[in-house]
């Protein structure tokens, strides 16, 4: 295999994160805090090593292979994450290198968990470093479901191949121009959420900060008491619609930006996707109202952004939903599964996929009942091709493995049940915090052992990339070509 193309890519891609890191040092440097020289040795170092990959191995005209895009992809999510996590580990926070990895690792798979405690003291470039590397993780997860995945055929993200879509639906002629407009879409978001925050009364740098970790459901805050310390209805309001926005297909916004008004109402996903947030949205409420004595009002507010939180992956929180009663833990731990749209910064399994299997069930039903009748799976009003339903069956079925293989290793270092079951599906689904007094709402990762935080970021770099794209490196038939 030519590395070639694979490093020139992994070496642009460290460039833009050492580009990155020298914000976060200008803000330090800003407010006098010494962190300055942490960031700006950070980037040196990235830079050179980003600068020395892509120079030496420039290639003129070659189109990478399906194998080199595998590889790509995740080395390039490893090399990105390892030094994103050098100004955590010589910071004034004095972390050590597996606490570091695990915050980046966090950070760039837009999961949420975090080991650092107080984050209302921490110097303004380590919180600006975090919400960076979500928000460039967000992006990047965009790009990667509607450029990289859908030509690697991982998990039926193939439904989503632009080249097989008719001319006149295609949303821009090229994959780079679509992830340049995006992109763009993308960032004009981020500016109008900060603009919500700030206008509801967070200052101009926490509204930042909150807005870049909205839009990529990333969830990490600038303080330890995530949304809930800044109790604000308004804000909540605003967090959940950013929320929303972020877990619905990018593509479709492209669409609406270009005249295409209903491409978002006819979505078939997008309609999933709300059912189930409004259906979950009016049980907990419900719940919270009818059994835990809530106000209607709070509990439709308590109920939405919570719900929403965690559908997406995003990891906010205004309250510790472990508390909430017997039917809350059992609900939020199923929609840490369901996670968000396809081609959207959220996690889990997406929507399309049950979607997928629901529409496969149902002809394997009609056939049991009509033995010689003809029916045939829809996806969006389109025939399903057999080899999505087996990507989306197998897919399914790998997920569920990698789950419980999560969770009895973390079960083996020591955790409890609902700790070890939990903290495998908030890593492997992205979600960010889990169930418990130990990983819960309302506590971080920093309890566990070493090697829980090894397995964990293990686990969020497996969901992230939807499982097979790393799984398949590991396969001797890869290697051999």
């Amino acid at each position: 295999m030519d590395l070639r193309p694979v490093f020139l890519v992994n070496g642009l891609l460290l460039s833009l994160l050492a580009a990155g890191m020298c914000v976060p040092a200008a803000v330090d440097a800003l407010a006098g805090h010494p962190d300055w020289q942490v960031f700006l040795v950070s980037a040196c170092v990235t830079m050179f090593v980003g600068v020395s990959l892509a120079l030496g191995s420039h290639t003129r005209g070659s189109r990478m292979t399906v194998r080199q895009a595998f590889l790509m992809t995740s080395t390039a999510w490893i090399l990105l994450v390892s030094f994103a996590a050098l100004p955590f580990a010589f910071s004034e926070l004095n972390m050590s290198f597996t606490d570091a990895f695990f915050e980046s690792m966090s950070g760039l798979t837009t999961t949420g968990a975090t080991v650092i405690t107080g984050l209302d003291m921490a110097p303004p470039g380590i919180l600006l470093w975090r919400a960076i590397l979500q928000w460039l993780g967000g992006i990047g997860i965009i790009v990667m479901a509607i450029a990289i995945l859908p030509i690697l055929s991982v998990g039926g993200m193939q439904l989503f191949r632009m080249e097989s879509s008719d001319q006149s639906e295609k949303a821009l002629p090229r994959a780079a121009q679509v992830a340049g407009a995006i992109s763009a879409i993308y960032l004009v978001l981020t500016a109008i959420c900060a603009g919500a925050y700030w206008l509801a009364g967070m200052s101009g740098f926490e509204a930042v900060n909150h807005a870049m970790t909205t839009i990529a459901t990333g969830g990490f805050s600038t303080s330890d008491g995530s949304m809930g310390h800044f109790d604000s209805a308004v804000m909540d309001a605003i967090a959940t619609v950013g929320m929303l926005i972020g877990g619905m297909p990018f593509l479709l916004y492209l669409k609406t930006v270009q005249g295409d008004w209903r491409a978002l109402g006819r979505d078939s996903q997008v309609q999933w996707f709300l059912i189930i947030v409004i259906t979950s949205v009016l049980l907990a409420a419900g719940f919270l109202w009818l059994v835990n004595g809530y106000e209607p009002s709070q509990a439709m507010r308590y109920a939405s952004f919570n719900v929403v939180s965690i559908i997406t992956g995003t990891g906010y929180a205004t309250s510790d939903y472990g508390l909430w009663g017997s039917f809350a833990v059992p609900l939020f731990f199923y929609l840490m599964f369901i996670g968000g749209c396809a081609g959207s910064t959220t996690c889990g399994i997406k929507i399309f996929r049950f979607q997928v299997l629901y529409a496969a069930a149902r002809t394997q039903l009609n056939h049991l009942i009509q033995p010689h009748g003809v029916f045939i799976p829809y996806y969006n009003r389109r025939p399903i091709p057999e080899d999505v339903i087996v990507s989306v069956l197998s897919f399914f079925f790998v997920f569920g493995v990698c789950f419980a293989l999560l969770a009895m290793g973390l079960g083996m270092m020591g955790l409890d049940y609902l700790t070890a079951t939990s903290s495998a599906a908030t890593a492997i689904s992205n979600v960010g915090p889990a169930l418990g007094p130990i990983v819960g709402p309302a506590g971080t990762f920093q309890a566990l052992p070493d090697g829980a935080k090894w397995l964990l970021s293990a686990g969020m770099l497996l969901g992230r990339l939807e499982l097979f794209t790393i799984i398949v490196l590991f396969t001797r038939a890869f290697w051999r070509g």
